[in-house]
């Protein structure tokens, strides 16, 4: 039996008036005291001053992780319910207008609006990040290769952006098309070791393309603070469940791997390919989607998707097992950004205008948020 990993998670949340359903511009500092008062230690400023992250202890089981969350999300909210204020908690506000948003002043956002410009300015977006714990000698460039393969199918189950600027994008993931106008954001290099990983970080240093603290934030990365491999391609979720599940099954996988010791070559340009082919379709259709399956490369649906997964990674923990039960109820039954566009949809057949239709899915945004099984 193989030594289980330890994981934590970073939620990131807008902020947003409760009565109007609009994004905050400028919290007060009342709304920022509140914040830092209940998050205490693993509170975090993110980029616009709208936007918070709570970032996690570490975990051992999924049952300390869902207390955590439950509890941080209800004290959260009710603090900031005293002040007209309310937690957005997925990928993709429907209709705020990022022009008027404000980025953070520290001086590390001050630096990267100055480089990315109206890429940063346009990124009012919230992910779900889960870090997962690997032993000494472990080498997370060989274990990314090993996962990178089944990462639009964790994309799949966290799906929330489908709505931009009070218009349908076409989109599942709306968060993750605009993630690719950013530099090292997409797919992970294919480094084949970490001393290949090192010699590219130090090649983009040296050639003024990343700064010399800098970071790559691809859709899963070594994380340079931690000794862990870090997923960060999935949407935020609004149902905690859906959030869990999305943690238990990276941890799972990473188990699986390390525990197999098996090192995996740099993705080979077809199964590069397939990999970003399937990445494309996870953001365009999200669980409708037909994908390139892992045995002969025939479509399947996301689905038979996941029974692949499941038959090559067998649950062996009740954390893997329910991680899989859900993920098969997020497939039938749908991911937030079916249920904000069927919230979109019913709005509007009742004879709501573009803007009430929109305020309809953030009202079913917050209530999903706090709405704990």
């Amino acid at each position: 039996m193989h030594r289980p990993c330890t994981f934590g998670i970073e939620e990131e949340y807008l902020l947003l008036d409760l009565a109007s359903g609009r994004l905050l511009t400028s919290p007060s500092q009342r709304v920022a005291r509140r914040c830092r008062e209940v998050a205490g230690e693993y509170f975090a400023e993110e980029m616009f001053r709208s936007q918070i992250e709570v970032a996690s202890p570490v975990f051992g089981n999924l049952h300390e992780a869902r207390g955590f969350f439950q509890d941080h999300r209800q004290r959260l909210s009710a603090s900031l319910a005293e002040e007209g204020v309310g937690l957005y908690c997925a990928a993709s506000h429907p209709n705020a207008p990022w022009q008027r948003q404000q980025p953070r002043a520290t001086a590390h956002y001050r630096q990267l609006f100055d480089d990315y410009q109206q890429v940063a300015r346009r990124s009012l977006l919230n992910g779900l990040h889960v870090h997962v714990g690997v032993p000494p000698g472990c080498d997370r460039m060989q274990l990314i290769n090993n996962l990178v393969y089944w990462l639009p199918l964790l994309l799949v189950l966290s799906t929330s952006s489908p709505l931009w600027a009070g218009q349908r994008t076409g989109y599942m993931s709306y968060r993750r098309v605009m993630c690719g106008e950013w530099p090292h954001m997409g797919l992970p290099e294919p480094l084949l070791d970490w001393g290949a990983y090192e010699r590219y970080r130090a090649l983009l240093q040296r050639t003024g393309a990343l700064a010399k603290d800098g970071d790559f934030w691809w859709a899963i990365r070594p994380s340079r603070r931690y000794p862990t491999v870090e997923l960060r391609i999935c949407d935020a979720c609004p149902a905690l469940e859906d959030a869990l599940c999305l943690a238990a099954l990276f941890r799972h996988l990473v188990e699986q791997n390390v525990a197999r010791h098996r090192a995996a070559p740099a993705l080979s340009r077809e199964l590069r390919w397939i990999t970003q082919e399937n990445y494309w379709r996870a953001m365009r259709h999200g669980r409708f989607a037909e994908f390139i399956g892992v045995h002969e490369q025939q479509p399947v649906t996301a689905l038979a998707w996941l029974g692949q997964l499941q038959a090559q990674f067998e649950p062996d923990t009740v954390d893997a097992e329910r991680a899989y039960q859900h993920a098969r109820l997020i497939l039938q039954q749908g991911t937030s950004a079916d249920r904000q566009l069927a919230a979109l949809q019913c709005a509007l057949a009742n004879g709501a205008s573009a803007a009430q239709a929109c305020q309809a899915v953030v009202r079913q945004v917050v209530a999903a948020g706090l709405a704990f099984s």
